[in-house]
């Protein structure tokens, strides 16, 4: 009972407003911040990257959205193919109270069509440890403030835990954008990339359960299952590099600062080796970075 008694206090703690401390998913009200239960946006630096459009009617916000990435997805066999490769160890179900997550939004809050299919990658890290975010993620949660989760959760070891279907939307980042681009689909909530994001989370070291600046890292087998997991992303849906960001970079509540400690030149050898053994060069183009 120990183990929750310390979580529900850090949980508690955490919403207090006089007091840092804060999980990376926690927003002050995630559905008003994502729109339907849902977070998530990211900042691409290529100005055409981003269209705009307002649906053609008159005093509406502009819906800014991510242009097509001109990379073409991998099919289903290759990428297979590609997984069995890398000796990625296998998903482990743990998937997420019906609370914590949704559907992707095809049209926006005015009834505008969106492009809902996943077009960033966002890594995080846990702040708790694996069981104790997947009993929260598996708890429900009626109050928008506490409703989270990620698509997958990679643990000290390297394993990979399922937490929201790929086709289904993670409430992982509340108030965010990807450069200008960003999705409110409820007129009155704030932009979010969570309808086109792909949210996966880094299980923090035992001395990164707190709200410093850093700690002792991930693990090496942490680094190795990211980026295979990255690069079966791209593939399966023509995700670029340079659409693979953080929660810190795409966060625009300024209260968002993980991964902390993340190391890119400890993630990008894992990349390389992984694209060059798949055969998939057309995604390493060597612009990974914030």
């Amino acid at each position: 009972m120990r183990p929750w008694f310390t979580v529900c206090g850090l949980l508690a703690l955490s919403g207090c407003s006089s007091l840092p401390l804060r999980f990376p998913w926690q927003s002050t009200d995630i559905r008003n911040q994502s729109g339907n239960t849902q977070p998530f946006d990211q900042k691409d630096s290529k100005a055409p990257s981003i269209s705009a459009k307002n649906g053609g009617n008159q005093g509406l916000p502009v819906l800014i959205e991510l242009a097509d990435s001109g990379l073409q997805p991998v099919g289903k066999q290759a990428r297979a193919s590609c997984a069995k490769s890398l000796a990625l160890p296998l998903e482990q179900a743990a998937l997420a109270y019906p609370s914590n997550f949704g559907k992707r939004e095809n049209r926006d809050g005015w009834g505008r069509p969106l492009n809902s299919s996943p077009q960033l990658i966002v890594l995080h890290e846990t702040v708790i440890s694996g069981p104790q975010t997947v009993a929260f993620f598996q708890t429900n949660h009626p109050e928008d403030d506490q409703q989270a989760s990620y698509h997958l959760l990679i643990d000290r070891d390297g394993s990979r835990l399922r937490i929201v279907p790929d086709e289904k939307r993670a409430f992982g980042s509340g108030m965010s954008a990807f450069g200008d681009a960003t999705q409110r689909t409820k007129p009155s909530s704030v932009g979010s990339i969570n309808n086109v994001a792909l949210h996966v989370s880094l299980v923090s070291p035992s001395d990164g359960r707190d709200d410093r600046d850093g700690h002792s890292n991930y693990t090496e087998a942490q680094y190795k299952s990211l980026a295979g997991q990255v690069l079966l992303w791209q593939a399966a849906f023509g995700i670029p590099m340079t659409r693979v960001t953080t929660h810190a970079a795409v966060d625009r509540s300024h209260s968002r600062y993980d991964p902390r400690s993340f190391r890119w030149d400890r993630f990008d050898p894992h990349y390389h080796a992984a694209a060059a053994v798949c055969g998939f060069p057309q995604f390493d183009n060597q612009q990974a970075g914030l």
